[in-house]
């Protein structure tokens, strides 16, 4: 069994749907700790409902990036994570940080990517005038929302989206994806090598559709 941190800054929703496949067995993996940079985030309390450990390294506390970053590290290497998850953690990584994980760090972005990295997202593709969106699971590096990409699930634009509608569509795609990818981890069947993942022994050049 994996044992996996879970990184957040926010409400938690992707975190409950890894508890939830934790729980009923459908990932392989234990959910070691959660740790948000932010006292009030919600999804603190969904762990703590989950009988999970909880932690907070808050990063208004720190003068700068590396000193905050260098505490975060000691925290998680504190539960020996196979996996490190950000779910909604809304810090930018310095690259010793997130050198130190590669391989076993991911991230769920809100983008078909390599569209869109970084924020406004939905609204963005709206503007474009897409005909899809969606989200990205990547294997985190150095580059913001650049890492090496994993899988994606997509939903359709309609003419009566905005970014609030588009949102929630793509959430609810992120709450089947996420798990799904964390699940091919735990199972040994996702790996990362030589800089890009390998699924099942072959090594994916585009994103696996989910």
């Amino acid at each position: 069994m994996k044992n996996i941190v879970v990184l957040i800054s926010g409400g938690g929703s992707n975190l409950q749907a890894i508890i939830d496949q934790c729980a009923d067995g459908r990932i392989n993996g234990k959910i070691a700790a959660v740790i948000s940079n932010r006292p009030d985030a919600y999804g603190l309390q969904r762990a703590i409902k989950a009988g999970i450990e909880t932690e907070v390294v808050d990063h208004t506390t720190f003068a700068d990036r590396t000193g905050f970053d260098a505490l975060l590290l000691q925290r998680i290497e504190h539960y020996q994570p196979d996996l490190v998850v950000l779910a909604g953690f809304m810090r930018i990584l310095t690259d010793d940080f997130v050198r130190h994980f590669l391989g076993r760090m991911i991230n769920i972005h809100p983008s078909l990517l390599p569209k869109y990295k970084g924020l406004n997202t939905h609204q963005r593709a709206i503007e474009t005038g897409d005909k899809e969106a969606g989200a990205t699971v990547h294997f985190v590096s150095p580059e913001l929302d650049g890492g090496p990409l994993i899988a994606h699930s997509t939903v359709s634009i309609e003419r009566k989206d905005d970014a609030l509608s588009l949102s929630k569509k793509v959430l609810a795609k992120e709450h089947q994806l996420y798990p799904e990818v964390i699940r091919w981890f735990c199972a040994g069947n996702l790996t990362y090598a030589e800089g890009l993942p390998r699924l099942n022994g072959e090594t994916l050049q585009f994103p696996v559709k989910v």
